[in-house]
């Protein structure tokens, strides 16, 4: 590991530290050699309460950090950083993409040829369950890969189907490899971090907190060629997904379902709004030909 890219992810690593603050710091010293120096410490660019900016200064001359940094290698975790060609190019394109990605599993997925972002509900209907088994079998078998949040319903279903059916599969967690939630998935996520692949934005024993899951499906969506959401309520996270992928410039698809079905109500607005209505998987194959 280059000096450079050491420092970036013990910097990452600093509590307070936000993806803001590191951008500040690249746009003054874009090599980071200043920031172990005591002319960093003035705090002239990070502007952080003192108690904040003592914290990140304890954590930036930590050497169990750089011990734990180094660890990483020895479980088969990989940190990536935005610099490296490794990098999804099409995650580059998102606003604010994480610096670093840390990853468990089978790095070449990151940058396969046909990624399609499958999310919906936490709780999936028979009807979901149908519609998954029913589109996925093509879908696998033109070698789109399966990109879903590890959470419970139509994420879970989706990752176990994408593996079923001999497919390619990318779980992005909202904390740390470390913490995998829902506890009930963590099997599943040992499953694909041995020939799948789990992504997150955050150093691998960060907890993770409320906030993290709608932030997450930034890098869900920005990952992708595609949005499919698949089952969703008027207020389902789901539609966030949906939004930014909107706003990434990527296709948006769903699932159409009952006028008298709540778990469709979010999936119907969409279509009203301008995704695009799916009935087989060739209303999603046709848009990977290009």
């Amino acid at each position: 590991m280059d000096d450079f890219k050491l420092k970036l992810i013990h910097l990452h690593h600093c509590r307070g530290i936000s993806w803001t603050h590191i951008y500040r710091l690249l746009k003054t010293d874009p090599d980071l050699k200043s920031i172990y120096d005591l002319a960093w410490h003035s705090n002239k660019y990070l502007h952080l309460p003192t108690p904040d900016f003592n914290q990140a200064l304890t954590d930036l001359h930590s050497n169990a950090i750089l011990e734990q940094i180094h660890r990483y290698r020895e479980n088969n975790i990989h940190a990536i950083t935005l610099f490296d060609t490794e990098y999804p190019l099409l995650l580059k394109e998102i606003y604010q993409p994480p610096w670093i990605l840390y990853i468990k599993g089978n790095p070449a997925l990151l940058n396969a040829k046909k990624l399609l972002a499958v999310v919906g509900s936490r709780e999936i209907t028979e009807y979901g369950r149908k519609a998954i088994h029913s589109l996925f079998p093509p879908l696998i078998n033109k070698g789109i890969t399966i990109v879903s949040g590890l959470a419970k319903g139509v994420d879970t279903l989706a990752h176990s189907a994408a593996m079923k059916n001999g497919g390619s599969t990318i779980g992005v967690i909202a904390g740390g490899v470390y913490h995998i939630y829902p506890k009930e998935n963590q099997p599943l996520a040992l499953e694909m971090m041995k020939s799948q692949l789990i992504v997150s934005e955050h150093p691998p024993n960060t907890k993770p907190a409320r906030w993290h899951f709608p932030h997450r499906n930034r890098i869900i969506s920005g990952l992708s060629h595609g949005t499919l959401i698949v089952e969703a309520k008027r207020k389902s996270g789901s539609l966030i997904t949906a939004n930014f992928a909107v706003n990434e410039g990527r296709e948006v698809f769903a699932v159409p379902g009952s006028i008298l079905s709540p778990n469709s109500a979010g999936t119907n607005d969409l279509i009203q709004q301008g995704a695009k209505l799916v009935k087989t998987a060739d209303d999603i194959l046709e848009e990977f030909k290009s």
